[in-house]
């Protein structure tokens, strides 16, 4: 090339630059749906969702529906239905027998502690807090109840000693106790015999005293009665005299001698002089 060649224009590539242009676009527009996306989050029913930011608990829970939030928190569920655990443990009584007691309990989270149990307790509630205050609520109940009330009487005290102990220490927690249910309780064989055996024959006992009072209560009637008939008599008798008798003897001799029937009578017979009715 001298100095008397013609100049040389530069070439650009006018097409691979837009190219690269609509690539990046294109790129920036993916993030932003990733984001948009990312912003809209759902909130079964019957839960509530607990934000978190980078690990920590912001305190914000949503309820059910559909929800815009920051791309850059997350949502976790926690269920806020009616919830039933079941226990069934070897507890013992007042007097050191062990029973087998099964029980319910219906509980349900609160949701305006749902970010704090998140937090304090995290999602494993049931088993690291729920659980292990039930089983000692009811030993705690059983323990100064003998067994024999227990098998009785005293199931429905022992449900709510539990559940207000239960309400107390769970409430403060963020959950809200419904009700403590007792199902089933299991003696020892022998005391079950011997507890059985003596309501029988308290059951018998009450069924004697029944009779004997029904028993005394028809003795007093029929006084009461015997003393009715003899009151009756003794009124009767003071209002008959020999007069009244002799003239209802002729009142009735006097009707039978109308009768149709064949008869013979006698006047002037029997020892006051009324008339002997004999038949033929």
């Amino acid at each position: 090339m001298t100095i008397f060649d013609p100049p040389r224009g530069k070439v650009i590539d006018v097409q691979g630059g837009g190219i690269l242009r609509f690539l990046g676009l294109a790129f920036v527009g993916f993030l932003l749906i990733i984001l948009l996306f990312s912003a809209v989050t759902r909130v079964d029913s019957g839960a509530v969702g607990v934000l978190t930011l980078f690990g920590r608990v912001t305190g914000e829970a949503l309820p059910e529906g559909i929800h815009l939030i920051n791309p850059l928190k997350t949502n976790h569920e926690l269920s806020i239905r009616t919830q039933e655990i079941k226990e069934t443990a070897s507890v013992p009584s007042s007097e050191g027998l062990v029973l087998n007691l099964d029980t319910s309990l219906i509980y349900h989270l609160n949701p305006d502690k749902a970010a704090e149990v998140y937090q304090k307790i995290g999602p494993r509630y049931v088993d690291v807090l729920i659980e292990p205050n039930l089983r000692a609520a009811i030993r705690e109940a059983t323990a100064s109840h003998s067994a024999n009330a227990l098998y009785t009487g005293e199931r429905e005290m022992v449900a709510k000693q539990i559940l207000e102990q239960l309400t107390n220490l769970l409430g403060q927690r963020g959950f809200v106790v419904e009700s403590v249910l007792l199902r089933d309780i299991q003696l020892p064989s022998t005391l079950k015999a011997s507890i059985e055996a003596k309501q029988q024959a308290e059951q018998e006992a009450l069924a004697m005293n029944f009779r004997l009072q029904k028993e005394k209560q028809e003795a007093e009637r029929k006084r009461i009665e015997a003393a009715g008939i003899r009151d009756f008599q003794q009124i009767v008798a003071q209002g008959i005299s020999p007069q009244l008798l002799e003239w209802k003897g002729i009142e009735a001799t006097e009707n039978l001698s109308k009768s149709p029937n064949a008869k013979v009578v006698v006047i002037g017979g029997g020892k006051n002089g009324l008339p002997l009715i004999l038949g033929q």
